[in-house]
């Protein structure tokens, strides 16, 4: 790919931008000093449950056979998916944010996820941030000084998966980006139309974001399978902490996710 057409791809014309995805991604976290992913259902919505009750978490690339050797070198707990939990008795953590919010807080948890884990796994030179609807507002805080001193700040909406692999771009996943966006004064920094559009996605819905994170394909989809409640936590925006509230912002660190 030449210069020109990675400059493009990049936005790096741009101070906020935004593109979906681990290849997305990758393109606009490049030059880039913060990396926001936004997984709303479920990994950035669980990952910001779990650092706000004091876990921290490491993410891990999905269906990897590494992964319980990676918690068993960190002394950490591996998570389990949704539905492997569900016949347990006492199920591990999981990557549902009802039972994250309803369980015992570990120490150390491992959370592999196919999107936005994975994603953030996979950054690299750039800090990285995990956004939803539930610390927006917090978010927003911690970003904006760091935009006003000159960031650049690419927004990851992780998106899902089809059968076959291939990225699904999720409506709450653009919402997610827009409300962290709309907490932001950015009127002096430079907005790509990817990071405007998700902006102005979340307007159309903000007065009534948990009806609508239901209506969406995603909600829907989880409501199917018995898991309307981790749609309705992942709703509760700025649940984590509002702007200037003392929430919880998880930043990547070498030794996992923390409390920024």
């Amino acid at each position: 790919m030449s210069t020109g057409i990675e400059a493009a791809h990049g936005q790096a014309a741009y101070d906020v931008r935004l593109d979906w995805g681990p290849s997305g991604g990758a393109a606009v976290a490049r030059g880039a000093d913060v990396a926001v992913v936004v997984d709303v259902l479920s990994f950035t919505t669980s990952l910001g449950i779990a650092v706000a009750r004091g876990t921290r978490v490491h993410p891990f690339r999905w269906k990897d056979d590494r992964a319980a050797a990676f918690a068993a070198e960190r002394d950490a707990v591996l998570a389990v998916g949704r539905f492997e939990a569900a016949g347990l008795d006492d199920p591990p953590p999981s990557l549902s944010p009802a039972h994250l919010l309803a369980s015992e807080p570990v120490e150390r948890l491992v959370l592999p996820s196919p999107n936005g884990s994975t994603i953030c796994a996979a950054l690299d030179g750039v800090t990285v941030v995990g956004a939803s609807l539930r610390n927006r507002g917090a978010v927003a805080a911690w970003l904006a000084p760091r935009l006003a001193d000159g960031a650049v700040v690419a927004f990851v909406p992780a998106g899902e998966r089809w059968p076959d692999g291939s990225l699904r771009p999720g409506l709450e996943d653009l919402w997610g980006a827009g409300a962290v966006l709309r907490a932001l004064d950015l009127s002096a920094r430079r907005m790509s139309p990817e990071a405007q559009h998700a902006a102005t996605s979340y307007d159309v819905v903000a007065g009534h974001l948990p009806a609508a994170l239901a209506e969406c394909a995603s909600g829907r989809e989880l409501a199917a399978v018995g898991y309307g409640a981790d749609v309705e936590a992942a709703a509760a925006v700025d649940a984590d902490g509002a702007a200037g509230a003392g929430g919880v912002v998880p930043v990547l660190t070498d030794d996992g996710f923390v409390a920024g």
